[in-house]
């Protein structure tokens, strides 16, 4: 069922595109009534999202997105973050601060047009939270790089925030505090 919806989503997306980017330039450079300087602006539009549509598919390629496992052969992250105040048996030394991580995150046009019909019927809407799964991944991660920049051995209160900021693009903030710890044993 989910590939079948997210090939209708896709299927959508694509006659989108098709209608937008072939349709549209086909009528207005065929319609003897439009003037030359609007279809030299629609052609420019059109030219600007195309460029700005391909270049997020590139930059999307190049991100690595942090998962909750890491790669075969390599550590997993080093600090300890946890939503207490206090770490179990191990007794603060010094507080480094308050860290934080950030994140706004959107998913593609096939998922929300899927997330969409699924609301007609009701239950979760599976493709924002992978969405917001995702984005609290990439928060957090950018948390503990913060906290491990300050020589930080955990992060306590660790806490989540989140906003809508434009449509279906969900912002994301993670923060707690970095401290040190005492070495274990000590008391």
């Amino acid at each position: 069922m989910r590939t079948l919806r997210l090939l209708g989503g896709l299927v959508f997306a694509l006659g989108l595109f098709v209608v937008v980017f072939a349709g549209m330039p086909w009528f207005i450079h065929h319609d003897p009534v439009t003037p030359w300087w609007l279809k030299t602006a629609v052609y420019s539009v059109m030219g600007g999202v195309l460029v700005v549509l391909l270049t997020a598919a590139a930059e999307q390629r190049q991100m690595v997105i942090p998962g909750r496992e890491p790669p075969p052969g390599e550590p997993g992250p080093r600090l300890l973050v946890q939503s207490a105040a206090l770490v179990p048996g191990r007794e603060i030394a010094e507080s480094c601060g308050l860290v934080r991580g950030h994140t706004v995150f959107a998913i593609s046009l096939a998922r929300d047009i899927s997330a969409l019909m699924r609301m007609v019927l009701g239950g979760e809407l599976v493709e924002y939270t992978e969405m917001m799964g995702r984005a609290r991944d990439i928060a957090t991660a950018r948390m503990i790089a913060e906290a491990e920049e300050l020589g930080a051995d955990a992060i306590v209160n660790a806490r989540y925030i989140t906003a809508s900021v434009v449509g279906t693009a969900a912002e994301l903030v993670a923060y707690g505090t970095a401290v040190k710890l005492h070495p274990a044993g000590r008391a």
